[in-house]
């Protein structure tokens, strides 16, 4: 039995479900308002019987594993693991991590929850604590923000954090490679990474820590010291905070970006908790990657100064090619947003940000700037620079309507910069039908659901082509994959085959069903599906033979007529089949 089995059987859909809404009992069915759209009245059924889910509101449906990965904004190999180590259940080991790499993890990220908990110690109970202490009061960040973002004091020593460890046994090698200690150039030994620094640990998005951020307080450089790469941890893949204010950012529909720790802590302790730091380094694709999961608007607030807005300008750059609307809030020069807020407070703040740029509009004053647009070589460096960005965004739509509103703001024709930007060949967008499934293809779906061994014997017989023009089609395909293996159906890997509509039907079906199941009903499912495939080629080959006799091509009937004759006998053969069953 593979952990998905495991977790089917041990987990419970309503009490997963609970965390998200709250249920009632209604028959033998579980009733409350829908956790992913609003409503007055519930919608959202769960069965704990079929541990399925479907809301008849907005349609969204699926099993413990899509409820997680909806809610949790995980894939399906994360929602895996989330309820794995929810109900402790063993995973099984990683093929390609041998047990030297998976022990070496476990003990980097023992380390750095050690080394938490030593520059917890040291902020709240040491003489060197209290002064870092003073300066935390001095920014404004009380002890309840400290607590909850579990900053802490690096001491001011070489080797306070090593000697304390290699008491503890944990050894040098782990260190090292946790990125907490660096080897003397000189001599033997080595010495402490972070010394007289305020200390934020950086957390993954599970939440477990994995790297620091150390802000110095001793006037030693750099200013900010952060962590290396490690085998845990990758700084352009982790933004700070984003595993405190993912749920925040999902319920404002949008993300607020800064560039460091102190910023984070800023808006944080204001109110703004919908804020994700890039950890002081360039933003990466990644990073955008990772907050556009929770939220498609973003407003970026970086410093007032020439690299802040060179850095908000990738940014924007970025948001675009990722399909998130970005706006710029720009501050004066000279301000960061933690100085920002301090000097104006939280209402102004938040009362000035609405008048924050288009980040389009923002690009093209960034890369206008120094250059006049009345200088034809100049202003065509300014129109190509903003045509390099548009070019990165891969849906045609999009770009093209970000290429109209820069003609606006270039003052260009239209032509012009269509010309210069990547044209797709025009095609008609398919007009779409509402998904209808026959009584056939829903309960043969039930059966499948309900009975593995029932769904491979009948596999046996199946022919895809009986489904062809069918709305199930894709939905027995995927399912075939399954049934060849011997293994369930997991609406993980249907959600990343079929699109939203078709799961959402399909959660709806089963939903509605019966449990029972038998190989008997199978077959008879499968016969009148059959009966359809015949029944609809013959109907496309009446239109052919009707189309050739319009156009005076008689002489191509004939081999149709035949083929039609020989359909028609398979038609009553099958029928007459059915009947006698």
């Amino acid at each position: 039995m593979d952990v998905t089995d495991q977790i089917r059987q041990t987990a419970n859909i309503v009490e997963m479900a609970s965390l998200y809404t709250t249920l009632r009992k209604r028959g033998s069915k579980h009733v409350g308002l829908c956790p992913f759209h609003s409503e007055k009245d519930g919608s959202f059924t769960v069965d704990e019987d079929k541990q399925l889910y479907h809301c008849f509101g907005c349609g969204a449906g699926g099993d413990i594993f899509t409820l997680v990965m909806e809610k949790e904004d995980l894939t399906f190999p994360e929602s895996v693991k989330f309820l794995a180590e929810k109900y402790n259940i063993p995973l099984p080991e990683q093929k390609r991590r041998s047990p030297k790499e998976k022990k070496i993890e476990e003990d980097l990220f023992l380390a750095c929850e050690s080394a938490m908990a030593f520059f917890k110690k040291n902020l709240f109970n040491t003489k060197e604590g209290e002064e870092a202490m003073r300066y935390l009061s001095k920014r404004s960040i009380p002890e309840d923000v400290i607590q909850e973002l579990k900053i802490g004091y690096a001491l001011n020593s070489w080797d306070a954090l090593l000697t304390s460890f290699q008491e503890k046994g944990l050894s040098t090698f782990i260190l090292e490679k946790a990125g907490l200690i660096l080897k003397r150039q000189n001599k033997e030994g080595h010495y402490d990474r972070f010394r007289g620094r305020i200390i934020f640990p950086i957390f993954n998005l599970t939440g477990k820590v994995v790297a620091f951020g150390g802000r110095t307080i001793i006037d030693d450089d750099p200013k900010y010291l952060n962590s290396p790469d490690t085998p845990i941890y990758t700084k352009g893949k982790i933004l700070y905070g984003l595993h405190l204010t993912k749920q925040a950012i999902r319920e404002k529909t949008f993300s607020i970006l800064v560039e460091g720790y102190t910023d984070f802590v800023a808006l944080y302790r204001n109110g703004f908790q919908n804020c994700v730091a890039s950890l002081g380094t360039a933003l990466t694709s990644e990073q955008m990657t990772a907050v556009a999961r929770f939220a498609p608007r973003m407003m970026i607030c970086y410093d007032g100064d020439i690299a802040g807005r060179k850095a908000a300008a990738r940014a924007v750059s970025l948001s675009m090619e990722k399909g998130v609307q970005a706006k710029v809030f720009s501050l004066p020069e000279g301000s960061d947003p933690d100085s920002y807020l301090e000097e104006v407070g939280a209402d102004r703040f938040k009362a000035e940000w609405k008048k924050s740029t288009p980040g389009l509009r923002f690009l093209v004053d960034y890369f206008s700037t120094g250059k006049k647009k009345q200088v034809p070589e100049e202003k065509s460096k300014i129109v190509r620079d903003v045509v390099e960005v548009l070019n990165r965004i891969p849906d045609a739509v999009t770009r093209s309507e970000y290429v109209k509103q820069a003609c606006d703001l270039l003052s260009v024709d239209e032509r012009t910069l269509c010309g210069l930007t990547k044209t797709e060949k025009q095609t008609k967008i398919p007009v779409t039908k509402k998904q209808v499934l026959f009584n056939a293809e829903k309960r043969l779906l039930q059966i499948f659901f309900a009975d593995t061994g029932v769904a491979v014997e009948t596999f046996k017989d199946l022919d895809l082509q009986y489904f062809d023009g069918l709305t199930s089609k894709p939905i027995f395909t995927v399912l075939a994959e399954f049934f060849q293996k011997g293994k369930n159906p997991d609406f993980g890997s249907l959600r990343d085959n079929l699109d939203p509509e078709l799961l959402s039907l399909l959660s709806r079906v089963l939903m509605e069903g019966e449990t029972g199941a038998s190989c008997e009903e199978a077959q008879d499912c499968l016969r009148s599906i059959k009966t359809l495939a015949i029944e609809k080629k013959l109907k496309a080959l009446g239109a052919r033979i009707n189309e050739l006799e319009r156009n005076g091509e008689r002489d191509s009937i004939g081999p149709l007529l035949k083929e039609r004759q020989a359909m028609t006998e398979e038609l009553i053969a099958h029928t007459r089949t059915e009947n006698t069953l």
